[in-house]
């Protein structure tokens, strides 16, 4: 009877363990950081968009330009383009925006542009537009807003 006892505790002990997951306590100094983006937009004949990482407070933009979509099926590969990129950061209501102008040589692959990181004090909303020019296509700049909830 002994054994059928103790076979019993272990059984149930076994299952006790499996129901209850092991959780690590995050660290108090971990601060993640989060990234989002605005709508695409097309500049240039290419899809383009504006997105922003982050991290307390602490925010880092950066633009994408991609192919507006997939190539049709043995078409050629797509021409290098020259494109000439603006990147403007601000903090709305505060310091003048800050903006990065930026030539890059654009093929087939998605390619990103990125602004220096900053910071904002909590609760200030950060604006940040992207422009994609190639000649004679001018620039029609998507934008991007986040407010910081620190």
């Amino acid at each position: 009877m002994n054994r059928l006892a103790l076979l019993a505790a272990s059984a149930l002990g076994l299952v006790v363990c499996a129901i209850t997951p092991a959780v690590a306590a995050p660290s108090a100094d971990t601060i993640e950081t989060v990234t989002s983006c605005g709508s695409s937009g097309l500049q240039a004949g290419l899809a383009t968009r504006v997105c922003a990482e982050v991290t307390g407070t602490s925010v880092t933009f950066y633009g994408k330009v991609g192919l507006a979509g997939p190539p049709s099926p043995g078409s050629p590969l797509p021409v290098t383009k020259e494109l000439l990129t603006t990147l403007t950061v601000e903090v709305v209501g505060s310091a003048a925006p800050q903006t990065q102008i930026k030539p890059v040589l654009f093929t087939a692959a998605t390619i990103e542009v990125r602004a220096p990181a900053g910071t904002a004090p909590c609760g200030s909303t950060v604006r940040g537009t992207f422009g994609v020019a190639s000649y004679p296509r001018a620039a029609s700049p998507v934008v991007h807003e986040i407010t910081l909830t620190c």
